[in-house]
């Protein structure tokens, strides 16, 4: 009987027996220290070299152009040009900033974020978009649970708990980070007067983001909250971070056509822009307006840029239906055919959807509230048969539509 050849290292040369783990290749093997070895060298280099990894660590960041980031946001978010190029260029600058080298006590200052649209316009999608792409952490928080400190809710101080969530606690990293601060609209505040009463989930809150927008080094609850009091806290300097808000703002619109004159007359006048402008007069907002919303001056003063979304028209919904990566008939296509069933839409469905949605005023979100009230008898009989094409046609819509909780809605 042939002896077997004793396996070895092909790196150490140390032989099966003198190590724990023996990872076998096409024409050698590896022991676990010289794959840890290997690791150290690796990171290593990549330190000298200026490199980072997608989770944040410190060095230099790879970046990209505004125009490229554009373009990825162009796969899943249909429109919105104007805030899609802030958002870019805002990313980019944010970039620029954690790289650059101070000369000449010239430090470039951060510019934050404030975006108005509303609902389902894409706001809270642009994040989400623009998160897939950034080599920097990431994370989204909601106004609406934030109080003033010493109150029931959360303290605006956790909302950095989720940026270290997002790199795995890596404080250095997280000083790195992007923030994006959902229904900033819900703490504005609620009388004209604020020495009347505590404004606890409002004013108090504006007052608290203050300092985190500026910049300065915060004590973060590492496990979030009150939840935890015997907790360590972790100091995090917000200089670097960015921040972007996002919010409805619903109203406002009545606060902007006071000051905006849309009612022109005269033989020259463009009946068609005149129409346009008085349906999107958030296209006329500026950090005026915001405050007589209710936002204070000082933290408008920490939100340099102002920018906002197009209402959503036919054309644009019925883009957003088909056209985008992650889009909504593609999104049932893929439910359908993992139980093995092609399905299929006449197109005058799709208009048929786009108008309910329009009539209902729900935006982008009406278009899958519309499609589970037309799809649900399908998708609960179909798994139990053995179709494997399923086409919606324009009567099965509007027959299943008319049956739904939805359809009982009034219209606005």
């Amino acid at each position: 009987m042939a002896k077997q050849p004793i396996l070895h290292c092909s790196f150490c040369g140390r032989s099966r027996d003198e190590v724990k783990i023996l990872i076998a290749g096409q024409d050698g093997h590896i022991c676990e220290n010289c794959v840890e070895h290997a690791e150290e060298i690796i990171a290593q280099e990549l330190g000298q070299a200026g490199e980072t990894k997608t989770s944040g660590a410190p060095g230099k960041l790879t970046v990209r152009k505004p125009i490229e980031i554009k373009k990825f946001l162009d796969d899943y978010v249909i429109g919105q040009d104007d805030a899609k190029k802030i958002l870019a260029v805002a990313v980019y600058n944010h970039y620029k900033r954690l790289n650059q080298k101070i000369d000449n006590d010239i430090e470039i200052e951060k510019s934050n974020i404030i975006m108005v649209g509303e609902t389902g316009t894409g706001k809270t999608l642009l994040a989400k978009s623009i998160a897939r792409m950034l080599n920097v952490p990431f994370a989204i928080v909601d106004a609406t649970v934030f109080t003033e400190a010493g109150y029931v809710g959360e303290d605006v101080e956790s909302m950095l708990t989720r940026l270290l969530q997002a790199c795995n606690y890596d404080v250095p990293a997280a000083e790195r980070g992007i923030v994006f601060i959902d229904e900033i609209d819900k703490v504005a505040r609620k009388s004209d007067n604020p020495s009347i009463t505590r404004d606890v989930s409002g004013e108090g809150v504006q007052q608290g983001l203050l300092k985190l927008l500026e910049g300065s080094e915060v004590l973060v609850p590492p496990q979030g909250g009150r939840k935890h009091p015997e907790q360590k806290l972790v100091k995090v300097n917000t200089q670097n971070i960015l921040f972007i808000c996002g919010g409805a703002f619903d109203g406002i619109d009545k606060i902007i056509a006071r000051r905006v004159n849309t009612n022109a007359i005269g033989f020259n006048v463009n009946k068609e822009l005149q129409d346009y402008q008085h349906n999107n007069l958030l296209q006329f907002i500026n950090s005026v307006d915001l405050k007589n919303f209710g936002l204070i001056p000082e933290l408008l003063g920490r939100l340099p840029v102002v920018t906002y979304l197009n209402p959503l028209d036919a054309t644009v919904l019925r883009n957003i239906l088909t056209e985008p990566k992650n889009s909504l008939i593609k999104q049932f296509v893929k439910l359908f055919d993992i139980e093995g069933i092609q399905l299929t839409f006449e197109p005058p469905v799709y208009d048929f959807m786009v108008q309910k949605a329009l009539e209902y005023k729900l935006g982008a979100r009406g278009l899958r509230s519309i499609c589970e009230s037309i799809l649900t008898d399908a998708m609960f009989e179909l798994p139990s048969q053995k179709l494997k094409s399923f086409e919606v046609t324009l009567e099965y819509a509007e027959r299943k539509f008319s049956t739904s909780k939805l359809s009982m809605l009034k219209v606005a």
